[in-house]
């Protein structure tokens, strides 16, 4: 779905802690585009899971997936994340639903519906005028395999740890840096090796290292992309 040079799609992929998230809201902000956090939405699902009762995705029912829609709005504090009406933007940011959510994020069924929730979400945004920065693992290349400026950020393991382990601090969790590290280890893995949808670089995606820059250098770069593909979209 190509959009147009005044709202454009821009998706952003890389391995967890690689400061995918907070750029693609920094760099949302500054177009003053929607950021559409597609971990949130898995999250979502996932919080539906545990919520039913299931303590093993494998054993959901498909139909009781498809009774679980998930939805995203912009909100005065950025996007609100949305189950069957319900505003679960903190809900889901607990360690129980971002545990689930990396496994219920293999399940075909899942991501099939997913997906197109995000294409929904990004036509909507595109009928307004509105452009779209999408960040996950395959937005480049199966979410939007068409997007305008599409970006892989990586970084070194450790550095992503600490990363992680801050984002836990901050929100009065804290956990040592070895478990964070071996948490990210055995993600990558698993990301990187899943049958469905596994993390990969789009081959036209331009890569930035992130091991050694600040978020706002991060996000200076990532703007430098859109301006040197020529896209004519006004920088706030």
């Amino acid at each position: 779905m190509p959009s147009s040079s005044s709202a454009l799609i821009i998706a952003i992929d890389g391995p967890a802690g690689s400061g995918k998230s907070t750029t693609a809201r920094r760099v949302a902000e500054r177009l003053g585009y929607l950021y559409l956090d597609t971990g949130a939405m898995y999250r979502a699902v996932a919080l539906g899971v545990l919520e039913g009762g299931y303590e093993d995705p494998e054993a959901v029912p498909e139909a009781f997936l498809e009774t679980l829609y998930v939805d995203a709005m912009p909100g005065e504090a950025g996007m609100r994340t949305l189950l069957n009406g319900r505003d679960v933007s903190e809900a889901i940011r607990e360690p129980a639903v971002s545990a689930m959510a990396s496994r219920v994020a293999v399940l075909p069924a899942v991501r099939t519906r997913l997906v197109e929730a995000q294409r929904r979400i990004a036509r909507r945004q595109l009928d307004l005028g509105r452009g779209v920065v999408l960040d996950g693992r395959d937005i480049g290349t199966v979410v939007f395999p068409d997007a305008d400026v599409k970006v892989f950020l990586v970084a070194d393991l450790d550095v992503r740890a600490r990363r992680r382990r801050q984002e836990w601090l901050d929100r009065g969790q804290p956990r040592s840096l070895a478990e964070v590290r071996a948490e990210l280890q055995e993600r990558d893995a698993r990301d990187r090796s899943r049958a469905v949808a596994p993390l990969r670089q789009a081959d036209d995606a331009v890569v930035l290292d992130t091991s050694g820059l600040s978020i706002d250098e991060q996000v200076e770069a990532v703007l430098r992309l859109v301006a040197e593909r020529n896209l004519s979209t006004p920088v706030k």
